[in-house]
């Protein structure tokens, strides 16, 4: 017997459509998970990550970026960025934080060491140096921000509260976060008027916490959404707009008519890193 009703369309099969819609949805994010990860490909091709020589050998000398801190008065903050060891160097970058007050005859440096969180103590590492410009055993650190003046010495009494505060001292995952990406990040939005751009190198700079989707941009200039570190946008006029898939970034800065690449950081590069302008007013100037 023939329930369908003269006149009616049989009933759609849902489930195969769905199955359907899901498999393509998932091949759809395989395909862009691999076209992120050309970039880091890329790096690790044509690059000048080293995969041979081990960490400890990796050389740690100066490279002029930072002025000796006995011939600058003034106080001063410079942010610096350099890719971390081995593979995970087409990948990431590790950054860290120098201040110096003025007067001061040393430079002191604020960043996350993640061996020493992983062992149960606290992450965030402040030393005293005169060469806070050093490379990052092997890698060439590149100026990532740079501010100075009578104003500056401010700014450091903030830069230190908010190294003091930061809550994931004592957790550390390489991916996605918390991580010494997310470390200067939370002091950048801490302290916007540093006006720090981050690459899209810096993995972890997204991740807010397990119950936080919403923060200011670590620039100070914008804002973003993100799940875990693992998906989320960004919009700021520093940044400009930037998405995040599994960590990975990519986006275009309009103001600075670049791109913004997982593994490359910033295209075209920065062509001088020794100088850099004023930092960009926040919203909440």
């Amino acid at each position: 017997m023939n329930s369908t009703q003269p006149g009616s369309s049989p009933t759609p099969a849902t489930g195969p459509r769905r199955r359907a819609g899901w498999v393509r949805a998932l091949r759809a994010l395989l395909a862009a998970v691999l076209l992120l990860l050309l970039g880091p490909l890329a790096v690790l091709a044509f690059g000048d990550v080293d995969l041979d020589r081990p960490w400890y050998e990796g050389r740690r000398d100066a490279v002029g970026l930072a002025p000796e801190a006995a011939t600058v008065p003034e106080a001063m903050v410079q942010v610096y960025g350099a890719r971390t060891v081995r593979w995970r160097g087409a990948f990431g970058i590790h950054p860290w934080i120098a201040v110096k007050r003025s007067g001061a005859s040393q430079w002191t440096t604020y960043q996350l060491i993640g061996w020493r969180s992983l062992r149960g103590g606290d992450g965030v590492v402040v030393s005293n140096t005169d060469e806070p410009d050093r490379r990052w055993y092997g890698a060439e650190p590149l100026l990532l921000a740079q501010r100075r003046g009578p104003e500056v010495d401010a700014l450091i009494d903030r830069i230190e509260q908010a190294a003091r505060t930061y809550p994931w001292s004592r957790s550390y995952r390489l991916w996605p976060g918390p991580n010494s990406n997310t470390f200067v990040a939370w002091v950048a939005r801490e302290v916007p008027e540093l006006g720090l751009d981050l690459p899209a190198t810096a993995i972890g700079k997204d991740y807010l916490g397990p119950t936080t989707f919403l923060a200011p941009a670590p620039s100070g200039t914008g804002w973003q959404v993100s799940v875990l570190g693992l998906l989320g946008a960004t919009v700021a006029r520093a940044e400009g707009v930037e998405l995040n898939l599994l960590g990975l970034s990519v986006g275009i800065d309009v103001d600075d008519r670049r791109l913004r690449l997982p593994g490359v950081g910033f295209w075209p590069a920065d062509p001088g890193t020794a100088s850099l302008p004023d930092a960009p007013k926040t919203d909440r100037d």
